[in-house]
């Protein structure tokens, strides 16, 4: 007999479920976030589990990585497409477990990626260095509106951060203090991201498919890492659609009747993709002639935001096809 398990992960405990075909519950247990806990809960059922459904919340990682070293099946739920019974009059971690392991037993789980173990760590060190940038950013916003607000005058942004920079003497030591504490930080957060930076692109260099993206116009060192750790697998998308649909570069708006009837989710899928693919088309408009045609066109016939998401789909699905067939970028596929 086949059994389903599921889990009802919590930021300091999980609730496990495990029924059978019939949806008789066999197991319904609370357990602390310990490994151990969950392992001797499971071990008796192990040999007949189709597999063990996980909620992928923000601490999924120690658990997912855990079972699956003990040589479980697991999937990782995508909770934002699971959808409860609407005349539900009352549910709780009980109740949520076993509906993830019902869904399975039906076979119309939604499950999302599992990012292998071994390359997690470099996504993550890429998603931090935009972390850290954004930080630095605000440090040199609000450097530059306090000298702006006190001397009438501003300073950019490339010069701020450069070493030979020097903080102007307003006389006032309190407002001196902030200023160069403002400086300070900014030069704290510069040498890390260099240092990020540097770690990134030592390992990047075996991948193939970073030098191939690079031969993207307005794809750089950053770009092409960001793109290459985030996608992963790329055989994981069925096609370009799929993989656009992913990176956020298609309209979430449903129509009927030729009208726009309502919006769906429109920021499912990746973030980082998203903005990686933005960044792309704003470097391609003043490095690639064609593009730049291709922007002028779309902004006349619509507006400049929605010119340069379109722009951001053609390279997102042109990066698909690099990834997938190992080939450089061909301009004249993309825009004929």
């Amino acid at each position: 007999m086949t059994l389903y398990c599921g889990i009802d992960l919590h930021s300091n405990n999980h609730f496990i479920c495990v029924i059978d075909d019939k949806d008789k519950r066999l197991l319904e247990i609370k357990c602390e976030n310990e490994l151990e806990q969950t392992l001797k809960a499971l071990s008796k059922y192990k040999k007949r589990l189709h597999a063990i459904a996980i909620e992928s919340t923000f601490n999924w990682y120690w658990l997912v990585d855990g079972l699956m070293s003990a040589g479980f099946n697991v999937m990782l739920v995508n909770t934002a497409k699971v959808v409860q019974y609407e005349g539900l009059k009352h549910s709780d971690d009980r109740y949520d477990a076993f509906h993830l392991a019902h869904l399975m037993r039906l076979g119309i789980l939604p499950t999302g990626y599992i990012y292998p173990k071994e390359s997690r760590g470099q996504r993550d060190l890429m998603r931090k260095r935009m972390q850290l940038v954004q930080d630095r950013s605000s440090h040199i916003i609000r450097y530059k509106s306090l000298l702006h607000n006190l001397s009438g005058k501003t300073e950019r942004a490339d010069k701020i951060k450069t070493l030979k920079y020097q903080v102007p003497d307003l006389g006032d030591e309190y407002v001196q203090l902030t200023l160069t504490t403002h400086i300070a930080m900014i030069r704290s957060y510069s040498r890390q991201i260099r240092t990020v930076e540097m770690a990134l692109q030592q390992q990047m260099l075996s991948d193939p498919s970073f030098e191939l993206l690079k031969t993207v116009p307005g794809i750089g060192d950053i770009l092409a890492m960001c793109i290459a750790l985030e996608v992963g697998d790329i055989k994981r998308f069925d096609g370009p659609g799929n993989f656009a649909s992913y990176c956020r570069c298609v309209s979430s708006h449903r129509h009927s009747n030729g009208k726009i009837k309502g919006e769906n989710n429109r920021k499912n899928g990746n973030r980082f993709l998203a903005w990686a693919f933005v960044e792309a088309a704003n470097f391609a408009v003043r490095r690639s002639d064609k593009a730049s045609r291709f922007f002028q066109r779309k902004s006349v016939a619509r507006n400049g935001v929605v010119a340069r998401k379109a722009l951001a789909h053609k390279i997102a699905r042109a990066c698909y096809w690099i990834m997938r067939r190992q080939q450089p970028f061909d301009e004249s596929l993309l825009f004929g």
